[in-house]
């Protein structure tokens, strides 16, 4: 009887070196194919943490629904920690580009206040609702809430909660004589300025679409905070229009 000539020959097996990526997986009909594979990560990941939470999201959760090896996550990220921190940063960025963007046109054309903030309101509102996997919501999971480490997201958030009250400063006070007493602190408006906005995360989880009557709503909302009465509302709606059109 011949013996088992595997006995002889092991089959050698193929190994990857620890923390070296691997290509996404190539499963039939894989929606994300075509990503990078570090994009491919964050898109996972924002869905999960969506869905179940951080604390009830692990780095072998991740790995599996990406289909890749629990050591090749840690080749783009060390840690969970450090994709929230990313897709919490990239939740903020964009409307912190518009802003900059905005001021330089309001240099250049005197767009004025209130169709500045007017048209703010409407683009941060845009880019929640198309944001992958309703990712604005990750600004409220509880380990963001309590302040917890993500201090970079922090700083971000405090400059866009800046830029609101800013704004919205300037249209509380034009066309009246200084502040009174009942008047909320630049601080605190900025605050509810952001909250307004950020309604939307809640209404998109209810599976309403963002139309632009609810963009047009909530920048009214916004003016409205700010004390601008309804002709006012309605100028800088129609200003915002022109500015979004020389803002490409």
């Amino acid at each position: 009887m011949m013996a088992d000539d595997s006995s002889r020959h092991p089959r050698r097996e193929s190994r990857r070196r620890p923390g070296r990526p691997r290509p996404p997986s190539q499963m039939a009909g894989d929606r994300r194919s075509w990503m990078d594979p570090r994009e491919e990560i964050l898109d996972v990941t924002a869905g999960l943490f969506v869905d179940r939470g951080f604390a009830a999201t692990s780095t072998r959760d991740i790995a599996e629904a990406v289909g890749i090896r629990q050591a090749s996550l840690y080749h783009y990220f060390a840690n969970k920690e450090g994709i929230l921190n990313e897709l919490l940063q990239r939740s903020l960025r964009p409307t912190l580009d518009v802003i900059e963007k905005l001021e330089a046109l309001d240099a250049e054309v005197d767009a004025g206040p209130d169709a500045l903030l007017y048209l703010l309101v409407v683009l941060d509102v845009r880019m929640l609702a198309r944001a992958p996997r309703n990712a604005g919501m990750l600004t409220r999971l509880p380990e963001v809430q309590r302040r917890e480490g993500f201090a970079e997201f922090r700083l971000a958030r405090d400059e866009l909660t800046s830029a609101y009250a800013r704004l919205g400063s300037q249209v509380r006070t034009t066309g009246r004589h200084g502040v009174t007493d009942q008047d909320p602190t630049a601080d605190l408006l900025g605050s509810l300025l952001l909250e307004q906005v950020e309604v939307v995360i809640g209404v998109r989880s209810q599976g309403h679409p963002i139309t632009p009557t609810i963009e047009a709503i909530v920048a009214a909302s916004c003016l409205r905070i700010c004390q601008a009465d309804q002709p006012r509302i309605d100028k800088a709606a129609a200003r915002a229009a022109e500015l979004g059109r020389a803002l490409g």
